[in-house]
């Protein structure tokens, strides 16, 4: 097969302990929308919502180096924003999709755990709140979903009280556990799975807890999932 433009490379993230560096594909970014209580308090929310999904491109993703003090990477300050938040989010990717998946067989569906820290243009998200009109462009711009290399789910032990953390030069910003989602792994991807057909290489931002606030050229964020890895960027 021929194309009349130079093909784009694939999207792809590193993974935890690949020898032979081998890399997991990208297929889409799915995000889940206010799936922390104390979060969704601090948009404006409350109580135990249907769960909601906005996507990245694929493309999104800001792939780093992990380990246990990771190297720093780069992200570039986005253009048209003077607000940009962080907010750490457990990441699944999934090595088999599907359609209509029960949540009893969803983690069956699952390759593998990573950090991720779904990056936010906060002002043009409020702005377009405000008009009515979609927020892709406070939420898929280039390098918006850095991610920490994806460790084999065999590897991790997911459980209510895992902690998921994320500080700004050494400062503590976001601290809570796995337990406090309001909607678990499993029922994510099964509601996931009745709107679109999952599909392998599918990544999935399970919601950010409490804590998101701005960032400014200079810092450096780290966020964890305890027994997943870690991430440490700067941005520039």
């Amino acid at each position: 097969m021929s194309f009349v433009i130079p093909a784009p490379a694939a999207a792809s993230v590193r993974v935890a302990g690949a020898a032979d560096g081998a890399l997991f594909p990208v297929h889409r970014i799915y995000c889940v929308g206010r799936n922390y209580a104390e979060h969704a308090i601090e948009m404006g929310h409350t109580g135990r919502e249907a769960p909601f999904f906005f996507m990245k491109p694929a493309d999104a993703v800001l792939a780093l180096e992990g380990g246990e003090l990771p190297p720093v990477g780069t992200m570039y300050y986005p253009s048209l924003t003077k607000s940009l938040h962080h907010e750490v989010e457990l990441v699944v990717a999934l090595a088999k999709g599907g359609r209509n998946i029960q949540p009893e067989n969803a983690l069956g569906h699952v390759w593998g755990y990573a950090v991720g820290i779904d990056m936010t243009r906060r002002d043009l998200q409020n702005e377009m709140k405000k008009q009515g009109r979609p927020w892709s462009i406070a939420k898929g711009f280039e390098q918006s979903a850095p991610i920490s290399p994806i460790r084999p789910a065999a590897l991790c032990n997911i459980a209510a009280d895992t902690r998921i953390s994320l500080d700004v030069n050494g400062s503590l910003r976001q601290d809570s556990v796995i337990g406090k989602m309001i909607w678990s792994i499993a029922e994510i991807i099964a509601h996931l799975s009745t709107a679109w057909t999952l599909a392998p290489g599918d990544l999935i931002f399970t919601g950010t807890p409490e804590g998101v606030a701005a960032v400014e050229r200079g810092d450096t964020l780290t966020a964890r999932v305890d027994g997943v890895g870690a991430l440490r960027l700067r941005i520039d």
